[in-house]
């Protein structure tokens, strides 16, 4: 085993991925450190996204080892992921369209709920009913003396989740379905439902892939908030109010990633063919050949 460096959140060694006789990552080693943004760049069907599915055990390696706070994390199940403290977007939104806004982010909390979700969520519809605001449903603090420990454990995951729809700014979209939102919404909904998870680590796999531009500096500023933390404007929420130990970047948009990671790797077939700061990247010459284009 590695020994644990308490600066590396995930190191990952000589990674390989093979679909049949199509290999999608050759001997990949990477780490993200505490306290950065990491971007992970390359052309399309490079492995970036499979980098990330091998991080949240979506895939499972062939060959290499994945460590997570110098515990080894390779072919770890998905569901164990999450309660280690990763979560992730999906390049292809992976909601539930029939669902409202409030019961997509909701429902990524059941994980961290000591009964269960069917149960909670009857509690609870038990314990506002009554006791609620006639301006909207939200659940209020004063109604939580008269609650038992399951009540109050349901109230206080929905005081999490208001205010995730409270800094990402989803507030008039919290009772629509998801299935009728517009696409730049709903990836705000998506990196709603990571957050809930209360991750330590945020793998974001193309967040702001089909925007316009102002998507794109929305989502962007957000991403820095997430990172840095909001302090006392969220007490109560530990994931907004300290932010998050790292994030890894998967994105097209080069403006985006010079402006927001500390490093950057960059893939080509498979492979990793650089890493380093933005401006050590953007000068290497088999960057600018194999993603960024030469000059003429």
């Amino acid at each position: 085993m590695v020994a644990y460096n308490k600066q590396v959140k995930i190191r990952i060694e000589n990674l390989s991925l093979s679909f049949g006789g199509a290999k999608a990552l050759t001997d990949v080693s990477l780490s993200i450190n505490d306290k950065e943004i990491l971007a992970i760049i390359g052309p399309n069907g490079a492995g970036k996204t499979c980098i990330l599915n091998c991080i949240n055990g979506f895939y499972k390696p062939q060959n290499g080892e994945i460590y997570f706070q110098g515990k080894r994390i390779t072919r770890i199940r998905p569901d164990r992921a999450a309660r280690l403290g990763l979560a992730r977007t999906f390049q292809n939104i992976e909601l539930f369209a029939g669902l409202s806004t409030l019961d997509n982010i909701m429902a990524a909390r059941h994980i961290l709920m000591k009964q269960s979700a069917l149960g909670g969520a009857f509690n609870l519809s038990l314990s506002l009913a009554g006791r609620r605001n006639q301006q909207d449903d939200r659940p209020h603090a004063e109604s939580a003396p008269f609650m038992n420990w399951p009540h109050w454990e349901e109230l206080k995951h929905r005081r999490v989740v208001e205010d995730i729809i409270d800094f990402l700014e989803i507030e008039p979209i919290r009772k629509k379905v998801v299935g009728t939102l517009p696409y730049g919404m709903r990836k705000r909904v998506e990196l709603a439902r990571a957050l809930a998870l209360e991750p330590k680590v945020l793998l974001l796999d193309e967040p702001m892939a089909g925007m316009n531009l102002e998507e794109k500096e929305d989502i962007a500023r957000f991403v820095v908030d997430i990172f840095e933390g909001q302090g006392d404007t969220y007490p109560d929420t530990p994931v907004l109010r300290d932010g998050v130990n790292c994030i890894v970047l998967v994105e097209h948009d080069m403006g985006v990633v010079m402006d927001l990671a500390d490093r950057i790797a960059v893939l080509d077939f498979g492979r990793k063919i650089a890493e380093g700061t933005p401006d050590e990247v953007k000068t290497n010459p088999q960057v600018i050949s194999a993603y960024l284009g030469k000059e003429n």
